[in-house]
């Protein structure tokens, strides 16, 4: 439990997880585009554990220049609960913080 905790709380990873789940497979491009705060190194770094850890796939395609996308491997899909909870609970506590300021 420990490892995957330490895994899913680093910079950035489930937000990445997030987005991979919400929009499908995307490339490197995509994803910085969706996230303008994170750095090109950080996000490289983050891709790369995940797909060490097995939940993302890296696919490359032979083309010039070469196109590659990242997207939740079967092991990655079992965080889908986990993402939509994390997803729910955040509308209900943007809605409570709404209603205290209101």
């Amino acid at each position: 439990m420990d490892k995957t905790l330490k895994m899913l709380m680093g910079p950035w990873t489930t937000y990445i997880l997030w987005l991979l789940h919400s929009n499908g497979a995307q490339r490197f491009g995509q994803l910085k585009k969706q996230m303008p705060s994170i750095s090109a190194k950080m996000l490289t770094e983050r891709l790369k554990m995940l797909v060490e850890a097995g939940i993302l796939i890296r696919t490359q395609e032979q083309t010039i220049p070469p196109k590659v996308s990242y997207e939740l491997s079967l092991r990655g899909r079992e965080l889908n609960k986990v993402l939509e909870g994390l997803h729910d609970l955040a509308i209900r506590w943007d809605e409570q913080d709404r209603k205290k300021s209101a």
